[in-house]
């Protein structure tokens, strides 16, 4: 099923499954639906059933949501409690969406915890009191934590009923299954195959050497990968040493909070962002947010190349973009209100980071140690951060780490089977119907049918205020200072500006020739990247800075139109 299917389906109110495999966009359709609903003035809950799932989809956890924090189970006496909170009750009364991410590590008796409480608040016994509830993950993802769970060798007649597809509130509101297949975080065929055959359970011979390959790989660009670890080691120690290892000064970037002192550190604990930030030059960093804008995503690697004018670290990433990163923020919203909030740079040191919190990230380089796995999915989840097979190093590989739960590989068949015969269902309506559905669903809603679109009034682009100053021939350092910018963030303008606009006069900001012609006589064989380039002037004992290469190249590329 395609994103835009599954939208329709969403949009017509019914109760929806959605899922797919690592990198199908399930993120991505989530969004989209949300921006939909609120388009349409729709109230929407946006929960996940852990804390770091919930600050990747901007919201909280389903447990928070619904009150019940980490009871397994409600008396009656818990309920009437719950009953007496006027927050929940406004809570559930006003709520007519319930989103709810990374399912798979969410527990059956949550899920039924969850519709008990909806019930009660809306006095009403429909599946979770008449809401709309889109539950999305991927079951062949890390499973639901279970003190009886002893990983690969559990007996089968006392498997543990702990998937929500086993609760009772499951087998009610029977969702319409969702199963996107398109993939948009591998571009390489070959991991892709190789993913998918582990998700089948039936990886052959073949693929499992082309993991074997990758044991002790190294990468001939110099990149050092981020470790994913198994087991709960102390990843700050290691990044902390790795940092300490890198000579010069050391900065540090307090993050600033505000709110109630318990969410705050509900917030803290949900999310990548690290208290004190500590950085230098040289210091692998990755980014813990998504900024489409801005050119990165939520595992985008790069390394700390600096630090702009005014004090904000400067990323350069691995395909050579600079980027200035800003501030950012982590809150805990109810009824729009801000409850709670945390605001840091949304980078983190990358040497190291546990395989559990990984998930939702995507990455370009990993280190992996695949012979201490100790439950099914934790060596899929791991290899699938990945974008391509050769950003994969594994430092040990026990071909059982790919094993899959048993009973998820029996489900994913009749969910991809269910999922295709909703794609011919709903295939089958035209537009006007798919139209009037959606809008009985948005009235049912208390939303708005007829949406009026913002006019956004027209910016000048960050890079075309550099280019008017490039006009009146300032040097790049002027540039830097009057724009409160690095000199690298200036240079990634005339890069656009040279590839736009062959009319402007560059020659005042023309590095020494010499370095030119450097860059030129390796630019073909490096196919234009950074990191070859500057190994090889370095071989030959020219030492020259990335940002001095990256101006040089924009030069050696004009010469060679």
């Amino acid at each position: 099923m395609t994103q835009i299917e599954a939208l329709k389906i969403m949009k017509s109110g019914v109760n929806v499954y959605l899922s797919g495999s690592a990198g199908s966009g399930k993120t991505y359709t989530l969004n989209s639906y949300i921006k939909w609903l609120r388009d349409h003035n729709i109230e929407v809950a946006v929960t996940a059933s852990t804390g770091i799932a919930a600050t990747h989809m901007g919201g909280m956890t389903i447990h928070g949501f619904a009150g019940i924090g980490i009871r397994d189970s409600l008396s009656d006496y818990d309920m009437e409690n719950l009953l007496e909170k006027p927050y929940l009750a406004k809570r559930f009364d006003t709520t007519q969406v319930l989103i709810i991410d990374e399912v798979s590590m969410l527990h059956a008796r949550t899920l039924d915890m969850v519709d008990k409480v909806a019930r009660a608040f809306r006095r009403n016994e429909k599946p979770f009191g008449g809401m709309q509830v889109i539950l999305s993950g991927d079951f062949f993802q890390l499973p639901p934590i279970t003190k009886s769970r002893p990983g690969f060798n559990q007996e089968e007649d006392s498997e543990p009923k702990d998937f929500i597809f086993y609760s009772k509130a499951w087998q009610t509101m029977k969702p319409a299954i969702c199963y996107l297949t398109e993939q948009y975080r591998q571009n390489d065929d070959l991991y892709t195959d190789i993913l998918n055959s582990i998700r089948s359970g039936s990886i052959d011979d073949e693929y499992l050497a082309c993991l074997g390959e990758r044991l002790g790989a190294d990468f001939s660009d110099g990149v050092k990968p981020t470790k994913l670890y198994t087991h709960n080691v102390d990843v700050d120690a290691i990044n902390f040493g790795e940092l300490q290892e890198i000579e010069g000064g050391e900065k540090i970037f307090p993050m600033y909070t505000k709110g109630r002192d318990n969410l705050v550190e509900i917030l803290k604990k949900s999310c990548l962002a690290t208290e004190n930030l500590r950085l230098k030059v040289g210091a692998e960093v990755m980014f813990i947010k998504n900024n489409n804008e801005k050119g990165y995503v939520n595992g985008t690697r790069g390394v700390v190349s600096g630090f702009a004018v005014n004090g904000s670290p400067v990323v350069s990433l691995y395909d050579g973009k600079q980027i200035e990163t800003a501030v950012d923020s982590w809150a805990i919203e109810e009824n729009g209100k801000i409850k709670a909030e945390i605001v840091q740079y949304p980078i983190r040191l990358a040497w190291a980071i546990t395989i559990h919190k990984s998930q939702g990230l995507s990455l370009d380089y990993a280190e992996i140690d695949l012979s201490k796995t100790f439950t099914y999915g934790m060596g899929y989840v791991a290899l699938s951060r990945l974008r391509t097979l050769a950003g994969l190093r594994l430092v040990g590989f026990e071909p059982r780490s790919l094993e899959m739960d048993p009973r998820i590989l029996e489900l994913d068949g009749d969910l991809q089977k269910e999922s295709e015969e909703n794609s011919k269902l709903f295939g089958r309506l035209s537009d006007d119907d798919y139209h009037k559905m959606s809008r009985d669903f948005i009235i049912r809603s208390g939303g708005t049918v007829d949406v009026v679109k913002k006019v956004k009034t027209q910016k000048v682009s960050t890079a075309d205020v550099t280019k008017k100053l490039l006009e009146e021939k300032k040097s790049l350092e002027e540039i830097a200072e009057i724009r409160g910018l690095a000199v690298g963030t200036i240079i990634s303008h005339i890069e656009q500006i040279a590839e736009s606009d062959a009319g402007v006069d560059l020659s005042h900001v023309m590095p020494k020739k010499d370095h030119i012609d450097l860059v030129l006589k390796h630019l073909e064989k490096s196919e234009g990247k950074l990191s070859p380039i500057k190994s090889a002037l370095k071989r030959s004992g020219k030492d020259l800075s990335f940002d001095e290469i990256r101006l040089a190249r924009v030069f050696a590329i004009l010469s060679g139109k």
